[in-house]
Parts: structure tokens; sequence; C-alpha cells
């Protein structure tokens, strides 16, 4: 496969009409930088924030778990045979992913998409029983198009993410397996959409919970294909929230606390986020400072002092998108798929329901910087990260207090910021921690660590609970543990009894583009090709690695196995 060179997204494939989105894209975040703030930009541009979507500034929100129930339009397909009806709901699935993609910046996702479409074919008189066969190749093309579409903004694939696993009836559990089985079967080359599989005591965590058959089909596909990835209901974070209102968002996005109504996702998203550049800010704190704790308090000033620029300017764009077209959102305005209906109270009434998110990235790198030694690799370090991102979220709290809005805090994926940031660093610094030329995903123990997957899911647990705005860990391993769901399983069983709230396995996977042939080798074993596609997970989600920017492909091919 040919690469790609200058990507700053792994989704993207060239096309004329992405072409010309590049050239109007690049005016545009130019012209918005124009506008703000002069220390608002100066941030941005030299490195130590990122505001996210900039071309999206005062016109749209990121991101969007559906309440597809609210207003589901049932009489579009009332006069419909069965075979029609099941055909038309799944391509009216497309349809909306395609609209809403080019209606908000970011991810989209259903909470229960067993469930709610179980629901949603019953209340249209359409039973799974007798139309198997019509189901399972509906549910198999609507994994294809999710997997090889890339119309948005002419070059961009849709990042779409069905939770599913909490639903019991015959029906949802049905969806459940025709969607795992769909994914499983449907080539090497197909790695999305991504597929949450919720585990829940009671439900699916244990053995003799009705669900737990499907937790290890689940398992069986992760062991296959990195997907499906586990929000885990019962960790700490997530104990005390009904488990049918938590969902996944994109890569690891987490919109569960609401000010303004009962917790959950359904029908909310994240408005705008803005990461943070820690490394930045130790190496200055490094500088200036002649003792540890000296250099601790000075990063803590800094990082609030931009903290505090950056909460003006998630401020800032909040009002704007508010202020925003009405007309610029005509799919939410047919369907209400937000808690609130636009149409009757506005955008101010339902985007306030949203989140506002402080992000971060590089944490290993920082207390490094500051310590001399990686966060991980003592008890005292460990201690000291968990405060640094504990000051980080009680000033997100206070926030949240101070302007009646839902600040979070974000443990950032950083897929172009990985690299941007480390190069614009190496202009100013000379560090060890800069040599590998990119920085380490949000709180995540270094990918070259080679610690055991039990003592990464334990040290970064914690974490979970105070990055509320979402995260992620991973568990790297060698190989695909082909046929090892109880592997997996008791990785699972570690991962909640640690606190994490959302987990994913890693493993490289090596597909030969002549036979198909897959593993991990540089030349096919069965046909002897040299032309392979290499799938890794980017930052959240799976692509083809010739597509990563910079900062991921170095981080890529420096993964040890845990």
């Amino acid at each position: 496969m040919k690469k790609q060179n200058k990507n700053d997204n792994a989704a993207n494939r060239k096309s004329y009409v992405g072409k010309v989105y590049n050239i109007g894209e690049r005016q545009e975040k130019k012209k918005i930088l124009e506008s703000l703030n002069p220390e608002w930009s100066r941030l941005h541009e030299e490195g130590y924030i990122h505001i996210h979507d900039l071309d999206a500034y005062g016109l749209t929100y990121n991101c969007l778990t559906f309440d597809i129930l609210n207003a589901f339009p049932y009489k579009n397909f009332e006069a419909l045979d069965d075979v029609s009806v099941i055909v038309s709901v799944f391509d009216f699935i497309k349809e909306l992913f395609a609209k809403m993609g080019n209606e908000q910046s970011g991810g989209m996702a259903f909470a229960n998409f067993d469930d709610d479409f179980a629901t949603i074919f019953t209340k249209l008189g359409v039973n799974y029983k007798g139309h198997e066969d019509i189901f399972k190749a509906s549910i198999r093309s609507m994994i294809l198009w999710c997997n090889n579409i890339h119309t948005r903004m002419g070059q961009t694939s849709y990042y779409v993410t069905f939770n599913i696993g909490l639903g019991t009836s015959k029906f949802a559990r049905f969806i459940s397996e025709t969607l795992l089985d769909a994914f499983y079967n449907a080539g090497e080359l197909v790695y999305k959409p991504n597929i949450v599989f919720k585990v829940h005591k009671g439900v699916s965590r244990f053995k003799g919970d009705p669900n737990y058959d499907l937790l290890q089909k689940s398992l069986l596909c992760t062991a296959k294909k990195m997907i499906p990835t586990y929000l885990l209901c019962d960790c700490e974070a997530d104990k005390n929230t009904d488990p049918e209102k938590l969902s996944i968002m994109g890569c690891r996005t987490r919109v569960v606390d609401d000010i303004y109504g009962e917790t959950g996702a359904i029908g909310r998203g994240n408005i705008d986020n803005i990461s943070i550049n820690l490394p930045r800010l130790a190496l200055e704190a490094n500088a200036e400072g002649n003792t540890t704790s000296k250099k601790i308090d000075l990063f803590k000033q800094k990082w609030l002092g931009v903290a505090s620029t950056t909460k003006d300017i998630l401020l800032d764009r909040f009002y704007k998108t508010c202020e925003a077209d009405i007309s610029m959102f005509p799919t939410n305005q047919e369907y209400k798929l937000w808690i609130e209906d636009i149409n009757e109270v506005g955008l101010s009434e339902t985007f306030k329901h949203g989140t506002l998110s402080i992000g971060f990235i590089g944490l290993s790198e920082t207390v490094e910087i500051l310590t001399g030694s990686k966060y991980w690799s003592s008890k005292e370090n460990i201690a000291i990260a968990l405060e640094l991102i504990s000051f980080m979220r009680a000033y997100l709290d206070s926030l949240r207090d101070e302007y009646k809005l839902n600040f979070s805090l974000l443990a950032t994926s950083g897929e172009l910021i990985s690299g941007r940031f480390v190069e614009l660093d190496k202009k100013l610094y000379s560090h060890p921690s800069l040599s590998k030329d990119y920085y380490t995903n949000s709180f995540h123990v270094d990918v070259d660590s080679k610690m055991p997957a039990y003592k990464k899911l334990q040290i970064e647990g914690p974490f979970h609970t105070l990055a509320n705005g979402g995260c992620i860990s991973y568990v790297e391993l060698s190989e695909a543990p082909f046929g090892n769901a109880e592997g997996l399983d008791e990785l699972v069983e570690i991962a909640i009894e640690s606190g994490v709230h959302y987990l994913g396995f890693n493993f490289p996977k090596d597909v030969c583009s002549e036979c198909g042939a897959s593993g991990t080798f540089d030349k096919c074993p069965v046909c002897g090709s040299h032309h392979i596609t290499r799938i890794r997970r980017v930052s959240g989600y799976l692509e083809v690695q010739d597509f990563f920017t910079k900062g991921k492909m170095n981080e890529s091919k420096n993964r040890k196995a845990n």
C-alpha cells in the first residue's frame, strides 16, 4: 500500500474533494486563529495547547451519543413489508451516520444498539425469527460501509461506536450475537466500526449471568481483531451509574455527570476540548527549579496559568456555538438526537448538557522531567503523578461550580499532538524524554515499558476515576491471542478491580494484501508476498499503520508487549 505522507488523521484517504477541503480547512484555521485573542492563538501556535477541530470553532459541537428512541421515524417504514423494513432501517442508520458526520466534528454512538434496535423493530412489527438471514446480511453490509467508506469531507471515515452487551431479550441478544459474528467473519482488513461491549455484574460479567456467553463471544472476537473494546460498568468511576446510560463515543469520550439533568450519556456529547502540553510546562519548571519539590510547585503554577486561559477559550467557543445558525443542525432538528429538542429550547439550553473538556498528554514524560525517572518506576513517583492529575481535576471541578457548565478532565488520545508537541519542544529544549519523537498518551505507562499487564492496569486504574472526561487503558500483547477468551477475561476482571473504566487489547496485526493471510510478518508465510498491510490501534481506533501521523508511527514501532 502506498504511503500517505503528512497525514494529520490516520482515517484520511486521498481524493480530489479531500484535497480541496484541506486547502479550505487550512485557510479557515488560519482565519480563526487570527480572529482569536492573540494570547490564545500564541499558546496554540507555540504548542502549549492544542485547540482540537479548530476549523469547527463556533460552528458545531464535537461528539454525541444519539437518543435514537426519542424521535425515531417509525412512519417512514410503516407501509413496507418485513424484509423491506429490515433493509431500510439499516440503510437509515448509515444515512444517519453520513448526515451527522457532516453536522458535528467528532464521534457518534449508540449507547445500547442491541436493546434499542430490538425495541425499534418490535414496534415496527418485525421479528428476527424467520428473517435471520436478512438481518445478518444487513448488519454485515453496515459493518462494511463503516469500514470502507471515506466520504466525510471527501476523505475521512466516520467515527462510529456501537455499545452492546446489556440487552437480555432474545431479540437484543440476537442483534449482539449477529454484530459480533459479522465483524469476526468480515475479513482481516475489516477493522471498523468500533464495537464496545459493556461488562456488568448480573448481566454479562460472571458465569451464570444471562449474557456471559456473549462476553465470551466478544472476547474471542477481540482475540482475533482487537475489537470489541470493553466498557467496565462496575469500575469505581461508573458503579453508581445506570449501565444502560453509559456510552463510549469515538476513541474514549466519557460524558456522564450533568448538572442540568440525570446522570448518563444518552442524548449528550462533548461540545469542545483543548489539550495542554504537560511536558512543555515540565521542561520550563525543570529549567527554573533546583529541587523536585520546587519543580512540582512551579509546574502546577504554570499549568494553572495555561488552564485558566484554556478555560476562557472553551467558554468563548461554547457561547459562539450556542449562537450558531440552528439551520446548521438539520438532522438534529429532524430526529431530536440530543437530550433536548433544539427546535423548542434552542441551542444554548441543549448544549448546556454537553461537556467542555481540558485534556492532557505526556504525564509519563512530565514526571520523568520533574523527578528524573518515569512515574510508574516507584511508589513515590506514582503518588506524584496522581497528585498532579488530582490537582487538575480539582480545578476542573471548580470551573464546573463557578460557571455552571459541565467542565471535565480528558485523558487526550493525542493522535496528531503526540508528534506535534514534541517537535516544537525539541526546538527549545534538550532532554532524554524527547528522543523518542512522540509523547505518551494521557496517563499511560510507556508503550515500551514491558510491564506485566496486571501491573499496568493496577497503576493506571486510579487515573480513570480522575479523568471524568474520558480515558482508556490498553494491554499490549505480542501476538493475537486466538481463542484465548479465558486469558482476556482474567484481564478484564483485573481491570475492573483496578478501577479501569474503559479497556482495549492491542497486538500487531499484519495482513497479506495478496492472499489475506494474517499474523505478524514482513513476508507472507503463505504466498511469499511482501505486500503487507499493518493494522494497529492509533488512538482508540484501528487503522492502517501506513497512514499514521509521524508521532504515532514512531510510537507504534516502539511498542513492546506487556
